[in-house]
């Protein structure tokens, strides 16, 4: 990818999700359960490594409330979330390793040149402290939070790096320390670093972990059938420059 094309790709809507919004999903997911209509499905994993399947969820502040698939509701502490997944398997072809357009590394390189909007020494400095590719750590950044520190999702995911609070408690990070970039950076480089010697270097796995958790990716053997983590995996190889080998 050359300076000038990854200067583009690393250009994407924010991830911030305002109050009002979240809370007109609840009551849309509300209205649909009342109606009977199926509501689609997700998975809630646990810092403890129990899994929840869920019809919905709203997070407020630091908890998190489900609606459970059973029925009910549970509300938990934020800090008991790991992630939550889609519950959508679309495809059991496996996602194929990447290939790169011209030699790639996914350690730190010094002086390596990388374009994006913002951050741009906050990411290097991370980079080199947990030896990876800056290019590498950007285009995460890029897919996570299109480089916005206050972004917030959903699921309740935060910052840069969107890490959910239990993540980053695992990391050294503190829940309220992830809106400083710098701290947050911290945290997901190391998550992500981490990751890529956890699966010897295999990026394609490495990333399905940062997105649905590497005990998801250990169950399924390789990255999961979600579209969610499909689309993230094949995203992540656009903005970093490398393509997914022929099948």
């Amino acid at each position: 990818m050359s300076t000038a094309s990854a200067s583009s790709a690393f250009t994407t809507a924010s991830t911030r999700v305002p109050e009002r919004a979240r809370r007109a999903g609840w009551l849309a997911l509300g209205l649909w359960l009342a109606a009977g209509a199926p509501a689609p499905a997700e998975l809630v994993v646990l810092t403890g490594g129990e899994v929840l399947k869920v019809s919905g969820y709203e997070v407020t502040g630091e908890r998190v409330r489900l609606a459970l698939a059973t029925g009910g509701e549970l509300v938990l502490p934020l800090l008991r979330v790991e992630r939550i997944v889609e519950d959508e398997i679309v495809d059991e072809t496996p996602v194929p390793e990447p290939v790169a357009e011209s030699p790639f590394t996914l350690g730190f390189i010094p002086g390596q040149a990388f374009a994006v909007p913002r951050f741009a020494a906050e990411i290097a400095a991370a980079a080199a402290r947990h030896d990876l590719n800056p290019r590498l750590l950007a285009a995460v950044v890029s897919a996570e939070s299109a480089f916005d520190p206050r972004a917030v999702s959903r699921k309740g995911a935060r910052g840069l790096m969107q890490l959910m609070p239990a993540t980053a408690a695992r990391f050294g990070v503190a829940a309220r320390e992830l809106f400083e970039p710098e701290r947050n950076l911290e945290a997901g480089a190391r998550y992500l670093r981490w990751l890529i010697d956890r699966y010897d270097g295999a990026l394609h796995l490495a990333l399905a972990a940062y997105n649905a958790g590497e005990g998801t990716v250990d169950r399924y053997r390789g990255v999961p059938p979600y579209r969610e983590t499909r689309r993230y995996v094949l995203r992540i190889y656009e903005l970093f420059g490398v393509t997914p080998a022929p099948r």
